[in-house]
This record gives structure tokens, sequence and C-alpha cells, in this order.
């Protein structure tokens, strides 16, 4: 094998992990690819999602479910709104035997919902199988064997034609076991399928067809599993439109597919696979699975969702579905976990909280400007592909604040959580005193600690200037104010009065009157449901400091704010 060069721009060089070892899926498996279509597909309708959490996660599990966890499982899927759910391997252990027969015989599958089992292509395996859903009035029997050649030589020891003579035979007896009262359908699996030569597995799945005589209204499913990842998701999806392309009896036929994760990217391969014409995929919820883990389906889905395309369940409450999963699983789901995990709509980074803030307060004019409630208006807000509303999250975590945060954030916290709405010019400020804090600590700020150093900063209630009692009065005839007060400077209390356009101006007025020079640089007030809240950037003996009031009474805030500011230049 020849290494092309390196760029003169990328200094790294040869590592010494043996990487000879391994061969490239070219020189492992043909994938024809003379004609593609998926890349110009696009996805408008959700395929049919199989959750395989019963089976094959299941199976993955230290822990397996009991009956009572699978059963909880069972009916938060069919609560969810899947049809098609793969509830168990009946011939692998009493365990899962008995929770078919739990299903079969205790009403709990809903009358729209088609139990999927799984079989290895073994007589006797078979007959255990059917037995396990005997009485149920609607089924798929899930029929795998390994196809591909290094599953042939290392593991079954049969080349292609002994392969077919297994599948052959045991699909034979599946027909022969199926109740003719009842709707039992039939699913084939060629395990390893993408390791597999495409016209083997062509050659079996239209050998199945024939023999189960697949029609419209009893169609077949070929379920085509990357068992084990081995490329990139474009050959994937090369092998799947060769399969649409040339398989018999298309229209009776559902094409499915059913992804693991070992490179990392089940997710695409799936999305894919569907553009190249699959209308299945098994998975799990939240990627559980052997080794890396089966696909996505939770990712999948809201994948679809975030592209205006109904995915046809029910994600409205996402975090109860997360803490079903992770009791009946024993595993938790990660907090970056893709539109599920605690922290997936968190913002910590002062650059994102600021986009966050500004796409919701123009989400809330969008949807006052066309006249329908937020929930209806569309959704464009910076990094968040979805409104987190709809999967039944709220605000509150949004926006969290550490030493990575910014002035936007904060204000966004304050202002949300506590209807403190600081000035822009005032939040450089803060944002400094949040950073000093947050680094001491090295933990995160919470809204509630965010407003208590606020209050802490800037609303000072002693100091050096203190104002005992105060009035003030309008003057009608000439359209000033004047500000009547006691004030206590240090040791020395006195009565002063001062004048101006304003009540702050007359303020400033009679504190220059008691010795207090102020020069007020910007200030604002803002009403709220509690309140009013005042904010003053004043100069004092050459000192600039914010400083903010609160007060039921706007005025009485604006004084606050103005007495805060002193003295925190004072100090």
């Amino acid at each position: 094998m020849t290494t092309t060069p390196a760029p003169v721009w990328n200094p790294q060089r040869p590592g010494p992990m043996p990487f000879h070892r391994y061969r490239p899926f070219q020189d492992r498996v043909h994938v024809p690819a003379d004609a593609r279509d998926w890349p110009a597909a696009r996805v408008e309708r959700a395929p049919l999602w199989v959750p395989v959490d019963l089976r094959d996660g299941n199976q993955a599990l230290a822990e397996p479910m009991d009956t009572p966890r699978k059963r909880r499982f069972f009916d938060l899927l069919t609560g969810m709104g899947f049809k098609e759910i793969e509830v168990g391997y009946p011939s692998a252990s009493r365990t899962d035997f008995d929770f078919v027969r739990h299903l079969a015989t205790g009403g709990a599958v809903p009358d729209d919902v088609t139990p999927v089992v799984f079989t290895p292509a073994r007589r006797d395996l078979i007959d255990r199988t059917f037995e396990a859903i005997e009485g149920m009035p609607r089924a798929v029997v899930h029929l795998y064997i390994a196809t591909s050649p290094v599953w042939r030589d290392v593991v079954l020891g049969r080349d292609r034609a002994e392969v077919w003579r297994t599948v052959r035979e045991a699909a034979e007896h599946m027909a022969r076991r199926a109740d003719k009262a009842s709707y039992v359908r039939f699913q084939f699996s060629p395990e390893t399928y993408n390791l597999t030569e495409p016209d083997f597995v062509l050659d079996l799945c239209d050998g199945l067809n024939e023999l189960w005589d697949a029609s419209p209204d009893r169609p077949v499913t070929h379920n085509l599993p990357a068992t084990v990842e081995i490329a990139t998701p474009n050959v994937y999806a090369d092998q799947i439109e060769y399969m649409h392309r040339n398989l018999s009896r298309r229209d009776s036929v559902i094409l499915s597919v059913h992804p693991h994760n070992d490179r990392g990217t089940g997710v695409a391969c799936a999305e894919l696979a569907v553009l190249a014409g699959a209308q299945r995929v098994e998975g799990c919820l939240f990627g559980n699975g052997e080794r890396t883990g089966n696909v996505d389906l939770v990712t999948l889905a809201l994948n679809l969702y975030a592209q205006g395309v109904d995915p046809m369940i029910d994600f409205r409450d996402i975090d109860t579905v997360r803490e079903t999963v992770e009791h009946c699983n024993r595993l938790p789901v990660h907090p970056r976990h893709p539109y599920a995990g605690d922290l997936v709509h968190t913002a910590f980074s002062g650059t994102h909280q600021d986009a966050i803030s500004k796409g919701l307060a123009r989400h809330t004019e969008q949807a006052r400007e066309l006249g329908v409630p937020e929930r209806q208006a569309p959704w464009s807000v910076p990094y968040l592909p979805i409104d987190p509303a709809d999967v039944g999250r709220s605000y509150e975590a949004v926006i969290r604040v550490n030493s990575q945060s910014g002035k936007g954030g904060m204000a966004y916290l304050l202002r949300t959580h506590h209807g403190v709405g600081i000035p822009a010019r005032m939040r450089p400020d803060f944002s400094r005193a949040v950073q000093e804090a947050t680094d001491d600590s090295g933990r995160e700020m919470a809204a509630k600690e965010l407003y208590e150093l606020f209050r802490a900063t800037y609303v000072v209630e002693d100091g050096e200037v203190a104002l005992d009692a105060w009035s003030v009065h309008r003057d009608e005839a000439g359209g000033g104010h004047r500000f009547v007060c006691t004030l206590r400077t240090g040791e020395r209390t006195g009565d002063y009065e001062g004048t101006g356009s304003g009540p702050v101006s007359a303020f400033v007025d009679a504190l220059a009157g008691a010795g207090v020079d102020v020069q007020v640089l910007d200030f604002c007030e803002q009403a709220g449901d509690d309140g009013a809240n005042a904010f003053a950037e004043c100069r004092v003996r050459g000192t600039t400091c914010w400083g903010a009031g609160q007060d039921s009474s706007a005025l009485a805030a604006s004084v606050r704010a103005v007495l805060s500011a002193v003295n925190r230049a004072l100090r």
C-alpha cells in the first residue's frame, strides 16, 4: 500500500500503530455502484420505525430485563406510537419466551401493533418461536443467518449452497408452521449483509420471495443489517440501492435496514439507506446495543422533525422517555445525547448565549407580528435546531452560566428568572463580577445565585452616604423638581435641598450641597411585575461605578440606584 505524501502545511508523520493489518472495505466486498439516485433523493415521510430494545438491545445488557421491566418498556413504545416492535428471542431463554407469552395471553398488544419475534435458521428453535406466539392475532417471525464469507468460513463452516439450503429448509418449515387463522408475516435477515457478496444476498431474498409467495397484502420484510460497520455511510447506501433496484416482487417487499454504530456513523448510515430505498429502520431508543450500539431511533426521528417531517412518534415528553429507558436498561443516557441529553439545549459559551437570547427575543416578536402563539410560530433560533418546548423541555436550562459565559447569557437569566433587564452598557461590568466568582468557585452559577450576586454587587443598602428621609416636590410654575432630604455622610448628618429638571438631577444637586459631587453618565429604569428596577452609572471623585435600585416605586428605585452607585464609588 502506498501512502500519499503529506502536504507541506501538515506536519503529521507516520505513526507507530500497525494499520497495515486491516483491509479497506473494497478489498473485502464488491459494492456495485453503477448508478446512484440516492444522493439527489429527499426524505418526505418517516420510514416504519421498529424498536429492537426488547431483543437486540436487551441481549446487550449486563443485566437483561425481567418481565416487569420489559412490560414497562413495551408500554412506553406503544404509547409513543410505534406500530411494529421486536419483542424477543423466544428460543434463547425462558425469560424471553415467558415475556412473549405474557404479551400473547395478557391483552397487552394494541390492535394496531404487530410484535416481531426473532429466530435462527434451526427447526427446533423455529418450533419454540411459534409456540411463543400462539394465540397472537398478528406477528412477524424474523429468520436470520450469517451470510458473509468470513462468517461462512469461520463460524458456520458452510459454503454458499449450504447456507441457501439451510435457509430454504427453515423458510419452508416456517411456512408450514404459520397459523392460517392469524396474520403471520415473515422477515429475513442476512446477518453481516454489508460484508456479503451482493449477488448472493439477492439470490437468497428472491428465493424467499418465491417460497413465501410475497404479495402486496402479505409482504415479506428483507432486513439488511450493517452488523459491523466497515465503511463510510455512502457505501452502505450503494449496497441498499442495489437491492432496491434489483429485488424481485419489489412491491411485495418491505426493504429494511439495521445499522450498528461501530464506526460511529450508524445514524448517517440509516439516513442514507432511507434515501437509497429503505422503507423500515430497526434500532434502539438512545442507541443501546452490543459493542457501540444499534442505530439511535430517537436521533433519527427527531432529525426528521427538525427538517419539517412528521416523525410519526410522540416525543412531547422526552425526559419521561429517557427516564423510563434508563430505568429499564440500567444505563444512563449521555448528557450530550442529541435532543435528549441534560445539556443538549444548554449554552455556557458567551457567544452562543448572546445569539440564543437574541433569537428567542426575535421569535417572541415574530409570533406577535403573525398574531399566533409562540408555540405555533416558525422556529429559527441560533444553536437550537428545534424548540426545546416541543419535547417537553423548559427554557430554564437553555442558558447556564459558568466561567466561559458571556454578557448576553447572564442578562438573559436575570431577565427571564428575576425580571431584571440590566442595560447593555452595564453588562460588561457585571460579567467581570460573574467571571471572578465562577473562576474562584470553578463551578456553574445557578440563576438564583446569579441574582444574589447581582444584588450583593449593585444594590448597596449601607455605605458612606445614607438617606435618612427624603421627599420630592414638583415646581408647578417652573416645571422642575425640588429634592428635600436628610443626608448622612460619614459621621455628619444634615438637611439638604436640591433642584433639577427631574427627581434624579434634583437629588444629585442635593448631594453636591452635602459635599458629594456626582456626575450621572447613564441612567435607565424599567417597570416589572413586582415593582421597578433602576440602573445608574455615576462618576464620583474620579471613580465610575454602576448601581442598581429596586422598589415598588419607580422614583424610589431611581434614587436607590444613584445612591448605590455613589456608595460603590466611595468604597
